[in-house]
């Protein structure tokens, strides 16, 4: 759409006109009656006046270096600083060159949700001194798996009043990383979750210039693999951070430790507890209707000075049968004896010892009692396995080496 110059009818001679692009359309129209000599006009080209230089933003970068009718000049801002105003402005036609919007600005925001791999965060007005009654958050979100270095390179606040707070994960509900108050400048630190937030408060007294602060990214390492596990499973395979894995033992073994681990967050990567181990003890209460027992510290052999007993109890109603699957101990001296009820002045259903191969025992109770003992020489190993079962009549059978 063209701009309309000038229209003129009559007998009055204009005064000079003036275009101010460089294509100018003339349309003379004349209707059926009336005729006259009509007009003689010429024109000379002129060089236009190009728009006013802008101004480069403080803080910003100006793109562009031509400024006649239709140039278009765009702006940014350095990092930490955002642009107030429009990003491009345009030199207009007319009488008059001018821009179509004013300069922008490049101010340092009160807070912000940043997800760029490294930035520079300012506080309010910085380098000039930040305002009265701010409560600003910021928040770096990258994917799982990183966690960003924070650097220092200037802070100034009112000392305790007014003070900078950081966070791994949300503002609200993540956990402190350190809060800093004060003329120091902070020595760098890590924050090891993929959502890291800032908090700034001021309150309504002393203003000073804030802070500069950086951060980049970093790749998260993995906790130890705490594969393979002895005697056990570990369910879960991902030990990244905040991923939690759990561990059982296979029959017969006993859990020493904590049953789920959970790598922690940190410049190195851990577990919250040790890495479980999965035992073969010295005796135990056992209710489980079937399970195995293992000397103590199978597949190794056994330490000596052994008192071990385990008491095994069923349902009532039920027998137990016991069936040793390997049975290698010193003979005579290191031995394993049983009882047909819950106690040593129970019935004895037998004392074994050596490499004898054995038969299956019965009791004729619900519960037994089973006791391992070796004395200060030789070693070996045993392994017994049970389980309860309700016959229409138990035996009692005695064992001869």
């Amino acid at each position: 759409m063209h701009n309309t110059v000038s229209s003129l009818s009559g007998t009055t001679i204009p005064q000079l006109l003036n275009s101010t692009s460089n294509n100018l359309y003339l349309n003379f129209v004349s209707d059926i009656s009336v005729s006259a000599a009509g007009f003689h006009l010429e024109y000379t080209a002129i060089g236009l006046d190009t728009c006013p230089e802008p101004q480069t933003p403080t803080y910003g970068i100006k793109v562009g270096d031509r400024y006649m009718v239709g140039d278009v000049v765009m702006f940014q801002c350095e990092q930490g600083y955002s642009l107030q105003g429009n990003a491009h402005i345009t030199c207009m036609p007319g009488p008059v060159r001018r821009w179509n919007y004013p300069v922008p600005l490049c101010l340092a925001q009160c807070g912000g949700a940043m997800t760029e791999v490294s930035r520079v965060i300012l506080s309010p007005g910085f380098p000039g001194n930040y305002p009265s009654g701010l409560d600003c958050t910021w928040t770096v979100t990258l994917p799982i798996g990183f966690g960003i270095h924070v650097q220092f390179l200037n802070f100034s606040t009112e000392a305790i009043h007014d003070y900078l707070e950081i966070r791994s994960g949300p503002s609200e509900t993540g956990t402190v990383i350190d809060r800093f108050s004060g003329p120091q400048v902070p020595e760098s630190l890590f924050s090891t979750t993929h959502e890291t937030s800032f908090f700034f408060h001021s309150d309504y007294s002393q203003n000073k210039p804030g802070f500069h602060i950086t951060y980049q990214a970093y790749q998260l390492q993995s906790c130890p693999d705490p594969r393979p596990f002895r005697n056990g499973i570990v369910i879960g395979s991902d030990f990244s951070v905040g991923m939690t894995v759990s561990f059982e033992c296979l029959p017969g073994y006993s859990l020493i430790g904590e049953t789920s681990l959970t790598c922690l967050h940190g410049i190195s990567r851990n577990w919250n507890n040790p890495i479980p181990r999965c035992e073969a003890l010295c005796g135990g209460n056992i209710t489980s209707m079937n399970g195995t027992i293992f000397s103590p510290g199978h597949p190794a052999e056994y330490p000596n000075f052994q008192d071990c007993v385990w008491s095994v109890r069923v349902p009532p109603g039920n027998g137990i049968y016991i069936n040793f699957t390997v049975l290698s101990t010193e003979p005579i001296y290191d031995y394993i004896t049983v009882w047909d009820g819950p106690d040593q002045s129970s019935p004895q259903i037998g004392q074994f010892s050596g490499n004898t191969a054995l038969e299956s025992v019965y009791s004729t109770s619900n519960q037994i009692l089973i006791k391992f003992h070796s004395d200060f020489s030789g070693s070996g190993f045993f392994v017994l396995s049970y389980h309860g079962e309700m016959p229409l009549q138990f035996l009692h059978l005695s064992f001869v080496d």
